[in-house]
């Protein structure tokens, strides 16, 4: 008999494992639908949808293992990573799915409100806050929007070797910034971007990279631990933070 594995779980989804097939459980199915209308659309390996029923989708496992975990060194190869890099660049330079991604005024403002309230709620210090805070201006700036995965993070994108064999977790897929991914896929891992680059193969500002990476951090934090997640954990998003100082 097959075990039922809780791979995650929180407020607003759960996903389960029986042996090769995944279960989601979505509150939102709008996020379902992106994700397998994202699936459908994206030129890279994707995993096998299997069915569909409201408010579950069930999907095939993929080949390989994840580049890596937020919080420990990637064990992957420099070609992975690279392979990676190669993938990512493949989506952004794919059709424009023709749904929105969200607006830099949006971003802007979400930003904003979460910082007066990690600082309000003495979640983090003020100068890590409003260092940070300076370091992800690089990033609010306008961009020419590409076809974003929008959560890569390291653990969604599966390697057999130097070959990307899967990458999963589409829900946030929209119309975004190409350098917001490259970040998400670096957070915590500063010393694999090099290797990532190099299959991305175009120049990239490292700096508004950076300011993703302060961005991204200081807008999870309070969801993180709101949802059972441990941002203070080494490696993980206090100490990206805390590395800007």
């Amino acid at each position: 008999m097959e075990t039922v594995e809780v791979v995650v779980a929180h407020r607003e989804r759960a996903t389960l494992r029986v042996g090769d097939v995944f279960l989601k459980v979505d509150g939102d199915q709008a996020r379902l639908d992106v994700e397998v209308a994202a699936m459908a659309l994206a030129p890279v390996p994707t995993p096998e949808v299997l069915w569909r029923k409201p408010p579950a989708l069930a999907i095939a496992a993929v080949r390989g293992t994840a580049l890596g975990v937020l919080g420990e060194p990637s064990l992957a190869s420099a070609g992975a990573w690279a392979a990676a890099g190669a993938a990512v660049r493949t989506l952004h330079e794919a059709p424009l799915p023709p749904w929105p991604g969200r607006s830099l005024d949006e971003i802007a403002s979400d930003l904003d409100r979460e910082c007066a309230l990690l600082v309000a709620g003495g979640v983090l210090p003020a100068e890590v806050v409003v260092r940070n805070r300076q370091v992800a201006e690089v990033a609010l700036r306008p961009w020419m929007p590409v076809f974003t995965h929008g959560d890569l993070q390291i653990t969604h994108v599966f390697v057999d070797g130097d070959e990307v064999t899967g990458v999963i977790d589409w829900s946030e897929a929209s119309r975004g910034d190409a350098l917001y991914d490259l970040a998400v896929l670096t957070l915590g891992h500063e010393e694999r971007l090099g290797d990532l680059l190099a299959g991305y193969g175009s120049d990239v500002d490292l700096d508004v990279i950076r300011g993703w990476w302060s961005l991204r951090s200081l807008l999870v934090v309070r969801w993180l631990i709101e949802n059972g997640f441990d941002p203070a954990s080494p490696g993980c998003e206090f100490d990206v933070l805390r590395a800007r100082m």
